[in-house]
């Protein structure tokens, strides 16, 4: 748990910001599709409200996908998620959701 933990803490935040008490982080991962981030999500007391966005207690998740290059002939699927909230909401499913995806396959 703690190398897991360590490798987590040494992958910051494509963006993160706070403006007038609202968190906005940014994260993208690779390996996922979009179904399983919101699914994801959605296991961590979110709801669906839109193809790509999904709200929580706090919290709201907006999902993109898009096809990277890995290598001169193989594309891997980057989702990118936006979280915006309460911070108090917002890190914790952060770091669950970070959790999820670090064990997903792909």
């Amino acid at each position: 748990m703690r190398k897991q933990q360590a490798a987590l803490e040494a992958i910051p935040p494509i963006e993160r910001s706070i403006e007038d008490g609202e968190l906005r982080l940014v994260r993208r991962f690779r390996g996922l599709t979009l179904e399983q981030a919101a699914g994801y999500l959605e296991g961590l007391g979110g709801e669906r409200i839109g193809q790509t966005e999904v709200e929580g207690d706090g919290w709201l998740a907006r999902l993109s996908a898009e096809k990277v290059p890995v290598g001169p002939s193989y594309r891997l699927t980057e989702v990118t998620v936006v979280w915006t909230g309460r911070p108090d909401a917002v890190e914790p499913i952060v770091l669950q959701f970070r959790r999820k995806a670090f064990r997903a396959p792909g």
